[in-house]
């Protein structure tokens, strides 16, 4: 009897310990998620003004983007100087086009993206204001970062988009001379040759890059919308394409090389399911291999590891649709565009860029 009261006793205190460590451990863990939304620096804030798009340079340059979703845009592109002004890019003459306007070649009508690589901004205009239908082609304009001309302009053709596309984000493929973008719009993907400027519609309507739902859920509320193909991530050592549709939760991969010189049923036959995500908007890929895409529902920013394991980077109030990253010195910059939370009148919102250090690999 004392030995069974004595194993019995035993038990109890090993018990106790155990869920006391658990506890100690899940105390920890909060602390760190703490710690980690605290690092969360802000970089810069617009009264009124609804930020998407955020990339830097390899010099360290800043650039934002504002679509031109509504009236009263100041300007479609801005640059972020290193004494925290905001200066149209490349300058206000670019950025005067207003809605009800004609369309003009040198002038920015709907701004969705911008991308700095090797030198170059690419500004992604979808000449689609309103949501409306595209006013006239889609384009790239890439501009020279030494002297902030405009280099080339790339004009999406027709049979390559569609009156009710919109051209949401893309990716330079400098191994395989491709510029590659996502329609949100129309469910599919663009692939546009740089020597040639041919572009091509790939994955139309495709199961990979259409919308899973009409909908997302932010507590007990339901953002109503239908977004394809959207998100868009490059993997240049492993020749791979990662897109993401927005209202979805399924990740997919496609081969580089089937979609640089495959016919459409190669590049059909090569799209891979890679992982059931959280829903995000915008992902980057770092040169380890990780993702990194947001939970819009959670308030979250998350990262995938090249080994399939999916980790939460940051969360809490400080992230607020986490809409398009970029990273530079080990920062990932982010810009939190309250998609969610816009029910009408914006002017006295603010929208942030803010920035994270990211955990040394």
């Amino acid at each position: 009897m004392k030995k069974s009261l004595y194993l019995l006793s035993l038990f109890i205190i090993v018990v106790s310990c155990k869920e006391a460590t658990n506890k100690k451990t899940d105390t920890e863990v909060s602390k760190q998620a703490d710690s980690l939304t605290a690092q969360v620096q802000q970089v810069a804030e617009f009264v009124g003004q609804q930020v998407t798009g955020v990339t830097v340079s390899t010099a360290g340059r800043i650039f934002v983007n504002f679509p031109r979703w509504r009236k009263g845009i100041d300007n479609s592109v801005v640059e972020i100087t290193k004494d925290n002004q905001k200066i149209a890019f490349p300058n206000k003459e670019w950025n005067s086009w207003e809605i009800g306007n004609t369309a003009e070649d040198h002038k920015f009508i709907g701004v969705q993206s911008v991308v700095a690589f090797e030198n170059m901004l690419y500004v992604l205009d979808t000449r689609s204001p309103l949501f409306g239908a595209v006013l006239d082609a889609p384009r790239l304009f890439v501009f020279n970062l030494s002297d902030n001309k405009l280099e080339k302009t790339y004009l999406l053709q027709k049979g390559s988009y569609y009156p009710n596309s919109y051209i949401n984000d893309l990716r330079v493929d400098k191994k395989h001379n491709k510029i590659y973008c996502t329609d949100s719009g129309r469910a599919g993907l663009i692939v546009l040759d740089m020597t040639t400027g041919i572009t091509t519609r790939v994955l139309d309507n495709h199961f990979s890059t259409k919308a899973e739902q009409a909908y997302l859920t932010f507590g007990d509320k339901k953002w109503e919308n239908t977004i394809n193909s959207d998100g868009i991530a490059l993997d240049t050592k492993n020749d791979l394409l990662y897109y993401h549709a927005l209202t979805g939760y399924s990740l997919y991969s496609v081969s580089t090389k089937a979609l640089a010189n495959g016919t459409n049923k190669e590049v059909e036959k090569s799209v891979k399911l890679v992982a059931k995500t959280a829903a995000p908007d915008g992902m980057i890929l770092d040169e380890n291999g990780t993702l990194y895409f947001a939970d819009l529902e959670n308030n979250k920013i998350m990262y995938r590891k090249q080994e399939g394991s999916i980790h939460t980077l940051v969360e809490g109030e400080k992230i607020r649709w986490a809409d398009t990253f970029s990273i530079y010195n080990n920062y990932l910059y982010f810009t939190n565009s309250k998609i969610n939370e816009v029910t009408g009148d914006i002017s006295t919102m603010t929208f942030t860029l803010n920035k994270i250090e990211l955990p040394l690999k």
